[in-house]
């Protein structure tokens, strides 16, 4: 799969379509997603172009990946939902791919917090 430089992420990362931006720094832009699923939902997405996770892990540069996971803790710590700044904690998501139903070809992780989120999966029917 080769990245789309049309994707609605590398259009935010142009600056052709606004976002409430969260944090932004050299290797990483944060901000709210359009579709809150919780009080506290950001979106964080690295700018390189990278298709997902296991893309992101394979072939970013290490400054790339120490931003972007720090990235990722600031927003929890700033957001206030993070447990070692007295937040009730919260949870990070990274789509990957048709069956981990990824919907924009950008890897990107999903920190949502603010409100209890109930069990991560429930066990499939075999």
């Amino acid at each position: 799969m080769t990245y789309d430089d049309n994707n609605v992420f590398a259009k935010i990362l142009r600056g052709e379509i606004p976002s409430d931006k969260v944090l932004e720094n050299e290797h990483v832009l944060a901000f709210r997603d359009i579709s809150q699923q919780a009080p506290t939902h950001v979106l964080v997405i690295p700018k390189g172009k990278y298709i997902s996770f296991d893309d992101f892990a394979a072939n970013a540069s290490e400054a790339e990946i120490v931003a972007f996971i720090r990235a990722a803790g600031q927003v929890a710590s700033d957001e206030g939902i993070a447990p070692s700044g007295g937040g009730a904690g919260f949870r990070i998501i990274a789509n990957a791919g048709e069956n981990g139903v990824q919907e924009v070809p950008h890897f990107h992780l999903h920190v949502i917090g603010g409100r209890w989120l109930g069990r991560m999966l429930k066990k499939a029917d075999a």
